[in-house]
Parts: C-alpha cells; structure tokens; sequence
C-alpha cells in the first residue's frame, strides 16, 4: 500500500472543507451525506478506502476551519457553541483573530495528542468497550443531571426581598430546565416523525439543530444591535507552556470522552472536561474548545479504523460504514498520518482565512454580516429539507433564545439528542411517544 496518494486525497480533503467551512451553518456532515447520494459514480475514480480517507480528510479540515463563522458570524454547530461566548468578547475586544488562531493552535494540539496515542488506541478502546458497553443508559442519565444541577443562579444575592431573590434566581434555572425539556420534546417528535422529505431524511435533525444553536445567535446580534471594532491582527499569542498543557489535556478528555460514547457530542465532552479540570482562564479554555472539537471529529472518525474493531462512532463512520469496512494494521496506519498531514495543512490555511475575514468585517457592517449569514442558513434549509424544514427551524429557534434571554446555558439545547436516547434506552420511548400520540 503506498501512503502518499492517501497524504494526497487527505489534503485535498482538507481544501474541500477549507471552502465548505467558511458558509455560515452548513455543518460538514450535510455535505458529506449528500455525497453518499453519488458515490456510486466515484467509484470509477475513488475506491472505497480512498474515499474514507477523502471524508477524513474533509472532517479534519471543518474541525479546524469552522471556528471563523463560529467567532466572527457567530453561526456555531453544536460542538463551538462554547467558543462563542469567549470568542466573541473577545471580537468585541478587538481580540477576534487571537480568538480564532488560540483555537487552531488547540485542533493542532488535538492532532498531536491523537498521533501519539494512536499505538495504544486500539487496546484501549477494546477494554473500555468491554467494561462501559452495558452501562452507556445510567452515564447518559448522570451526564443529563449534572448538566441540569451544575446551572448556577447569575443573580446572586440581589433583591430587597427573600421572595425577590428567589424569583431571580430560579427565573434563571427554571429557563434552563424548561429548555431541556422542550429540546427533548422537540427531539422526540423528530425521531418518531419524519416531516422531511424521504430523500433528505438523513438530515431529519439538521432544521433542529439550525434552530437551536445557529439563528438564535444570529438573531441575539441583530436585536441587541451588536457592533465589531476594527480588529487587531496580533503577532504572537499570549499563552503560556503551562496554560497550554492544561488547555490541551481537558480537551483532550473531553474529545477523547466524546467520540467513544454514542450520543454524547462535543460540546458535552468539553463541558464535562472543562469541569474535572477547573478551567477558569480563557486562553486555556479557547485551547480546550479547538482541542475537544478536533478530537471529536476526526478522533471519533478515527476509531472507525482501528484494526479488529471498526467501532462506528459518530454519523459519518456510520454512512462510510455501508460501503467499506478497514481491517488492516496498514490502514490504520494510514489513516493516522492522513490526519496528521491534513491537520497541518488546515491550521496553516486558518492564518490566511482569518486575516481575510478581519479585513472584510472591517469593510462591512456587522449587521449586514449577520443578515447575510441569516438569508445563507435559511438558504441551506430550503435546499436541504425544503419548506418543511424551515417550519421546524421556527419553533427550535424559539426553543434557541430562551438561553439568550435568561442568560442560562445553551448547552442545555442538547436535550434534542439525550432525552429521546435515554427514554429508548430505558424502553419508556414508545410509550412516550404512544401518550403523544407520535406512534
């Protein structure tokens, strides 16, 4: 097997998403299950285990790119939502572009972590399969709770009244219960109805997912009238060896957690990281947030390889799944240093991408950039899912701003994948859905 034509695709992968990245809202995995549609008539061109290393490739590269609209047009997928609330103060701070290059410099740290660890992942990932496969329903139960019961009051201890301070507070936790379990609700409606249309039902979720993070944000800058100063393009970066080991090894818990456990997204991984590690400074946490993302993308895709054990985490090792399946050592191998290559290829595109976007907010006013990334992802929507999938978007956007309004965490959106997963895990999703009159 000769490895350089793979170093190639995997690169040219990395261009694709390079471009793919950049357009507000459209995750990378909608791309990639589009292309599904014609594999079959690349296969002329591309071979199975090329193409698997094409979309490693591209998944690699979005990992590291898609921090731009996440910083500067704060159109965030699920696993940069953290990014956002740092990220863009420090874009208000004229710390926009530090933001994006601190987080790059993490998904760069996050390929080196996944290279050195790659001749002991395979025995790792087959004992804690063995010892965590028949408890995946209760950790997903404790990882719900501690998110509910780790919302913390921002009020504090203001109010003339006892009752006063009570209403403050709870007004706060209440709206972060309330968006759990509307985004559950909402997540069970969509898995027991398919409103889409059947040739796009891969993308069941995707209106979801658009309403619940990416346009309430959008929105929040349009209606508080938010403006960018001119942006700073720094020189060096302002982090210490020491910040940058600890941001590095949070994240990596956090990526590494997410991509072996089904269900448990990126931005869970970070959070419940960020949490076992203290994270408080926000160089580390930005370096933590690159970090985690990177490792969930391409880390989760990269278990699809290990040799004897194919562990399908994730949607896109599930879809390459249907039509290769690796099995040798040397494609393992393979894949490692694909990732390596294009990892570094991507980090080193970032430099140029954010110095552009610096340039074309300064020429533009933020909120024509915010309409703008508004009409994309309504343009994505009507693409993708039609008509349909914009009347989904609508009530997951009203579902998106309750965290903007009360200042609770938007984490709690993931509500959408956890409570229909854990009901079906404890049998109770049936007869849920029976009740709700959705089967």
């Amino acid at each position: 097997m000769t490895l350089l034509p793979f170093i190639f695709i995997a690169v040219f992968g990395a261009f694709i998403a390079s471009f793919l990245a950049l357009i507000p809202a459209l995750h990378i995995y909608n791309v990639i299950t589009l292309a599904f549609l014609f594999a079959g008539a690349l296969q002329p061109w591309l071979q199975p285990d090329q193409l698997s290393i094409l979309l490693l490739g591209m998944v690699t590269g979005y990992a590291v790119l898609s921090v731009i609209p996440s910083i500067y047009l704060a159109a965030p997928d699920e696993s940069s939502a953290f990014i956002v609330l740092p990220g863009q103060k420090w874009l208000l701070e004229r710390r926009g572009y530090e933001a994006a290059i601190l987080t790059g410099i993490g998904s760069l740290c996050g390929v080196c972590v996944l290279v050195i660890l790659s001749p002991v992942l395979t025995e790792v990932a087959r004992t804690l399969r063995i010892i965590l496969a028949p408890h995946l329903g209760w950790i997903l139960v404790a990882i719900s709770l501690f998110m509910l019961m780790s919302e913390w009051p921002k009020a504090g201890d203001r109010g003339p009244t006892n009752w006063a301070r009570f209403r403050a507070a709870w007004s706060q936790l209440g709206a972060g219960l309330l968006t759990f379990f509307l985004s559950g609700l909402l997540g069970l409606i969509l898995m027991y109805r398919n409103f889409v249309p059947v040739s796009v039902a891969f993308v069941n979720l995707l209106p979801a997912f658009i309403g619940l993070f990416a346009v309430p944000l959008v929105l929040t800058n349009l209606i508080m009238g938010t403006r960018v100063p001119p942006q700073h393009i720094c020189t060096s970066i302002d982090i210490s060896p020491s910040l940058l080991l600890r941001g590095t090894f949070a994240g990596s818990l956090g990526g590494l957690f997410a991509a072996f456990f089904p269900v448990v997204t990126g931005g869970i991984g970070a959070f419940l990281a960020g949490h076992a590690t203290a994270q408080r400074d926000e160089r580390s946490f930005i370096v933590s947030q690159g970090v985690s993302k990177l490792v969930y993308y391409a880390g989760g895709f990269l278990l699809f390889f290990l040799p004897g054990l194919q562990l399908a985490r994730g949607g896109l090792a599930s879809m390459v799944s249907t039509i290769y399946t690796p099995g040798t050592p040397e494609m393992y191998l393979v894949a490692v240093a694909s990732l390596a290559v294009s990892g570094a290829v991507s980090f080193f595109l970032l430099i140029p991408y954010a110095r552009f976007s610096v340039r074309v907010l300064a020429r533009l006013d933020y909120r024509v950039v915010n309409i703008g990334t508004l009409i994309v992802i309504v343009a994505v929507l009507l693409l993708t899912t039609g008509f349909v999938g914009l009347l989904i978007a609508i009530p997951a956007t009203a579902i998106g701003l309750i965290p903007s309004f009360f200042g609770t965490r938007r984490m709690n959106c993931l509500g959408v994948l956890l409570v229909p997963i854990m009901l079906n895990m404890a049998g109770l999703g049936p007869d849920i859905a029976r009740w709700l009159g959705l089967a």
